[in-house]
């Protein structure tokens, strides 16, 4: 089968291992930013590269526009989560029925190849981009964020386009994202002689509940694209061995918050509810274990009227929606740099174990990305 360029591109992003470093001795990223520095060397495209971490690096190709002050950025992660529990080889992109397959297919190389086509095509068409293009291949997105923070730390730029599985819908709002433990402690005794121990597995199942009960008034909190906040506690651990009373125990807990809610406010929240129980040693740790905030671009930022427009243009949904899950796009809006997200591909088939992306979308969404390099226009 023939594939269209920018498949045939996304087939070999996908043969080249990315897995985070954080997962399974994953190799990270390396293999697959030499191999986007090499795409674009042969267009004619000069790349710099941003370390992140030792051998690790954001990859950055820059076209001119007409407004060299100002910029657009369209950005993606090269990284992939584990390809542990998957049910298809991971790195070998089969297409059935109009799908790719493999790990990062969808989330999020399907993204960044239509990115990296888009950028060539205007490259080598006749009329410059009103503003500077600048395409950031970021490290380590499925872990920590640090790629895309180290982007921002001297970036100047007027929008970003994040790449993640929208099924081609412009995403304008998302969840942010707050994880932290919760610990008990209790006082080890034999188990013969309990009344000589306090038992923290016994107080933390208090804690849960009253945890569970105050949680539970977060579905009258809501936002108009995002609905309610919610947090689920996630993980627990507790006790030595079976003869011991236990005197720890350890919770984790994933918050996700809407626009407007801080972690301090929420932890500060958590620790009152703690505090309001009687006869237990426990606290909320810092610090916390993943802070992220939301993302809520304004209707009239120009990224979200302009791409609303090539949306209508291409016959897709121009309505601006919101999603539940967290991305790159919210450290641009902390930098004060006006972001969307949109891609191609379900986030329901990110992380799966048969990952897949529609070759029909890859194809749509490179039609997108590059209307709107040429529309967005900053002045």
């Amino acid at each position: 089968m023939t594939l269209p360029p920018v498949n045939e591109t996304l087939s070999e992003l996908v043969r080249i291992n990315s897995v985070n470093t954080a997962y399974d001795d994953g190799p990270g990223e390396g293999d697959l930013a030499l191999w986007i520095e090499r795409f674009f060397a042969r267009h004619g495209i000069a790349t710099t590269r941003q370390e992140v971490f030792p051998g690790r690096f954001n990859v950055l190709a820059r076209i001119p526009g007409r407004q060299r002050g100002h910029c657009l950025v369209l950005e993606a992660h090269m990284d992939t989560v584990s390809v542990k529990g998957m049910t298809i080889p991971p790195f070998d992109p089969v297409i059935e029925n109009g799908r790719l397959m493999g790990r990062g297919s969808c989330d999020t190389k399907a993204g960044l190849a239509a990115m990296m086509h888009a950028v060539v095509d205007v490259h080598q068409g006749d009329t410059p981009p009103p503003c500077d293009i600048l395409l950031a291949a970021v490290v380590d997105e499925e872990h920590n964020f640090r790629g895309v923070v180290r982007l921002c730390d001297d970036l100047k730029a007027d929008a970003a386009v994040v790449a993640e599985p929208t099924e081609l819908r412009a995403v304008v709002a998302s969840k942010g994202v707050l994880r932290w433990k919760v610990r008990v402690r209790g006082k080890a005794a034999h188990s013969s002689k309990p009344r000589l121990g306090v038992n923290a597995i016994r107080h933390m199942a208090r804690v849960i509940l009253a945890l569970e009960e105050h949680y539970e008034a977060l579905a009258h909190k809501t936002h108009p694209l995002l609905g309610p906040a919610t947090c689920t506690i996630s993980t627990i651990r507790g006790g030595v061995q079976i003869n011991f009373v236990p005197d720890h125990c350890v919770i984790e807990l994933d918050r996700r918050l809407l626009p407007g809610e801080t972690p301090e406010a929420v932890l500060s929240d958590c620790q009152a509810v703690i505090d309001s129980l009687p006869g237990i040693d426990a606290s909320v740790e810092q610090p916390p274990l993943l802070t992220d905030a939301a993302l809520d671009t304004p209707p009239n930022a120009r990224i979200t009227t302009t791409t609303s427009q090539v949306l209508a243009e291409l016959n897709l949904n121009p309505e601006p929606c919101g999603v539940p899950f967290g991305s790159d796009a919210s450290k641009f809006s902390r930098a004060g740099v006006p972001a969307i997200i949109f891609g191609p591909g379900s986030i329901d088939r990110a992380h799966a174990a048969d990952e897949y992306v529609e070759i029909d979308q890859v194809i749509t969404a490179l039609d997108f990305y590059r209307l709107l390099v040429l529309s967005f226009d900053p002045s």
